[in-house]
């Protein structure tokens, strides 16, 4: 079996690297798989599997025009005439898509060819941009136009951002035109929230299967280090954030209370801040910047006495999944699809700004069980999540 996949990036971040660990399990299975990417490095180790497409010029005009015009998805023509290209030259059994914005590829030259070919194709939805008129999400402002039609967009200067222009009219008519009417294609999702947000959508014309983002269990479990030793927080209480990126919508500002509110013996401890974001922290935040070492990132999970995500919007919450799997307890509010990764005793869901909350599971603690954390995070072992794919392939290539 052949498989294209077809992602923004390769290897890097949540996405390129479901787009490598699927490559790794079909070579081992004696199956051929090609990544097309358009953003960014890939790891040296997948030059053989993997194909940069287009280049840093393209991107940059692409979001310049983004910017001027808001129409993503719609520049990158010759970039995305060389993925047909190479389509056609490796000639896939399936196709695989992944994130299609992310200024690298014309969705509409893309799709007219795709539209006229008998391959089967997944296209896995890693954020709701796919059935909206301009934003990658929408439950933070409360929008619902994108069940009907996108019209003036309250998150057009949201990515991709529109500095002048609001055309998510437009953009919303011709992606249910691109997206609509392809043959044999199957939509998957990482968390049921999504699967059925999406068929409330134009994609309710196709199957729409929840698989969740898995983790490699391997890497994130109770792993002993010396973080508390190195940041003098040997004898302190943790609560612990992580995100790729800070904002109002991945609830910094929450943290911020919750600094407000804690006593002398606790700390909060937030990973993924920006140089500028640190400069503004109080005393008793402890901000490290973004780690893409998993073994270093596993020992701060573990050290931690809970983790808080308190996200307005998420289409799983992996970095829920990896806390628990080093045995962290985890509280969430009860948005989009976080609360889908809570079991029993392995963490708690709590009313929406609740903070006192977060203090009293700190104070509480009979609640944090390990193991139960651990158990829970097991249902989202990676294998499970590759074994949900390889089915789908094999059931779409009969």
């Amino acid at each position: 079996m052949k498989v294209l996949q077809i992602n923004s990036v390769c290897g890097i971040r949540s996405t390129g690297k479901i787009c490598t660990d699927l490559s790794d399990v079909l070579h081992k299975r004696g199956d051929e798989c090609l990544i097309l990417y358009g953003r960014d490095k890939a790891p040296d180790s997948y030059r053989n599997v993997a194909k940069k497409i287009g280049g840093s010029f393209g991107v940059k005009l692409h979001a310049l025009f983004t910017r001027l015009f808001d129409s993503a998805g719609f520049h990158s023509n010759a970039a995305t005439k060389k993925i047909i290209q190479e389509i056609k030259k490796y000639n896939p059994d399936i196709i695989h898509l992944h994130n299609l914005h992310g200024y690298y590829l014309n969705i509409k030259i893309l799709f007219d060819y795709l539209k006229n070919q008998d391959k089967p194709i997944v296209w896995t939805l890693h954020d709701c941009w796919a059935f909206t008129g301009h934003c990658s999400h929408f439950s933070f402002v409360g929008c619902e136009k994108w069940k009907k039609g996108c019209f003036r967009c309250p998150q057009h200067k949201e990515y991709p951002t529109s500095l002048f222009f609001d055309n998510s009219k437009k953009n919303y008519n011709k992606k249910k035109n691109c997206f609509t009417g392809v043959k044999n294609l199957c939509i998957v999702t990482p968390s049921r929230w999504l699967a059925e947000t999406a068929k409330e959508s134009f994609l309710s014309e196709y199957p729409i299967v929840a698989i969740p983002n898995g983790i490699d269990l391997e890497l994130f479990k109770p792993t002993p280090g010396d973080f508390r030793d190195r940041y003098d927080l040997k004898d302190k209480k943790i609560i612990l954030g992580v995100a790729s990126s800070w904002g109002e919508k991945k609830g910094l500002i929450d943290f911020l209370e919750l600094s407000k509110m804690i006593d002398d013996d606790t700390r909060i401890v937030l990973v993924g801040l920006k140089d500028y974001e640190s400069k503004s922290m109080p005393g008793n935040i402890i901000c490290i910047q973004e780690i893409r070492n998993s073994t270093e990132l596993a020992q701060i999970y573990t050290a931690a006495d809970i983790f808080f995500n308190p996200s307005r919007e998420e289409t799983m919450g992996l970095t829920t999944v990896e806390a628990m799997a080093c045995g962290t307890f985890s509280i969430v509010y009860p948005l989009t699809a976080l609360p889908e990764v809570i079991g029993e005793n392995s963490g708690c869901v709590i009313n929406f700004k609740d903070l006192s909350a977060v203090i009293d599971i700190l104070k509480d603690r009979t609640k944090l069980n390990p193991e139960k954390c651990i158990e829970q995070a097991n249902v989202y072992s990676k294998y499970k999540m590759f074994e949900s794919y390889m089915k789908i392939y094999e059931g779409l290539k009969k």
